[in-house]
């Protein structure tokens, strides 16, 4: 390896980052409730008319809207679920149906009219208002879907409003991409286990529990898989036991320390370095490549720096990767609330909150890669050009959400 560290630019690390990996192809077979969070494997086309029959929208009165204004006689009355002889097309003149939020409506009535909007209400017959459109409050057979349609499309992310979807289709089982599997480890003889006595001179390992619990947050599922060694020849070996998974996630180890084996240790293992270090502040040392068929991601070993990286270069590289067709991120506009600078000569990420439309930097872009708390205090990212030294109050920026948790003036909006 070489001694010196060449630090890629932003865009090229992200551009290189996604061109790594491509979308499995491997499927299973889920059932409905089981599929939340996973990528659908194909488009899915809708088999039943939504809704399937015309139905009302209000408890009211159906009737033809040739008799507006008039006096009707109720007919009958019509629940929801009645069928058969009880939704039949048999009005005469001068009648309509009473009929309920659901129920099938007949052929011969083509408009509702809610009972409160109705003059002369008796058990049987209203006086109809003149001022109701034709087709009001009538919820016509396909006119939200109709069988054929695609419902959604091979790629997406499946969440309530898919389950919904589905369910109205009465499918309970769908193809899926497969979960990629991912193995997640940290580097560092000085780490303990969070069940583990930790001295002074120790420290417990955050890090992996942290990317597991975000890689679940995002839909993924991870394994933790222990603590790399520090020495080479312990790495190289306890490396070449990982082929088997899709991705590899490790944190520290790849800087230029005298005990930062882990860039070696897999460089010996095969790895072919997409790219090792970025013109970004924090997390400079990332490292990427493919191992065979796994996919390495190395992040940097301070707690701040490696979520922030997993969150900006990792989570659209799984998710493309899983099949999604959705893994750019979305960049939201807001107002920034408070003056703060940022360095010259490489792209800075951001740390604040993003709330009503503004966002408000944390503690001043005053904080240590090494922090937990800061990122705890956060929910969005700011990524700046290389460029840019400062950043003006009110001036317009946009930012990476990462975490919708509720801050506490969004709490009290609901109170």
């Amino acid at each position: 390896m070489s001694n010196k560290l060449t630090y890629l630019e932003f865009d090229e690390a992200v551009k290189r980052s996604l061109e790594l990996v491509h979308a499995t192809t491997l499927t299973q077979i889920v059932p409905l409730l089981d599929s939340l969070g996973k990528v659908v494997a194909q488009d899915i086309i809708c088999q039943k008319n939504l809704p399937s029959f015309n139905n009302s929208a209000m408890d009211g009165f159906a009737f033809n809207h040739d008799d507006i204004g008039k006096t009707l006689n109720i007919k009958r009355v019509i629940y929801a679920g009645d069928k058969d002889e009880k939704v039949q097309a048999d009005l005469k003149e001068g009648e309509c149906y009473k009929i309920m939020t659901g129920a099938q409506v007949p052929n011969d009535a083509d408009t509702i009219v809610p009972i409160e909007n109705c003059i002369d209400v008796t058990k049987s017959s209203l006086t109809l208002p003149i001022d109701i459109k034709k087709g009001s409050n009538l919820r016509l057979k396909g006119e939200e879907q109709t069988r054929g349609n695609i419902l959604f499309k091979k790629g997406e992310i499946i969440d309530s409003s898919h389950i919904a979807l589905l369910a109205s289709q009465g499918i309970v089982m769908l193809e899926v991409f497969k979960d990629i599997s991912i193995a997640v480890l940290s580097t560092g003889d000085e780490l303990k286990e969070p069940w583990q006595t930790s001295n002074e001179d120790e420290i417990y390992n955050c890090n992996s529990y942290a990317l597991v619990a975000l890689l679940k947050e995002k839909g993924f599922n991870a394994t933790y898989s222990g603590v790399i060694p520090d020495n080479l020849e312990s790495s190289k070996k306890f490396i070449s036991n990982l082929k088997n998974y899709d991705v590899v996630i490790t944190t520290g180890g790849i800087s230029m320390g005298d005990a930062d084996f882990v860039a070696q240790a897999f460089l010996e293992n095969g790895l072919e370095t997409s790219f090792h270090g970025v013109n970004v502040k924090p997390g400079r040392p990332i490292m990427m490549g493919n191992m065979g068929k796994t996919t390495v991601m190395s992040l940097p070993g301070n707690p701040l720096t490696a979520m922030v990286n997993m969150h900006l270069f990792a989570i659209p590289v799984l998710k493309k990767l899983q099949g999604s067709n959705c893994f750019y991120h979305d960049v939201i506009k807001a107002t920034n609330q408070e003056n703060f600078k940022t360095k010259q000569g490489r792209v800075n990420v951001v740390l604040g909150t993003c709330e009503n439309g503004g966002f408000k930097v944390t503690r001043n872009n005053k904080y240590g890669s090494g922090m937990i708390t800061a990122l705890y205090e956060s929910n969005a990212l700011l990524v700046t050009n290389s460029d840019t030294k400062n950043i003006e109050c009110n001036q317009e920026v946009g930012v990476i959400k990462f975490n919708n948790k509720l801050l506490e003036k969004e709490i009290d909006i609901f109170n």
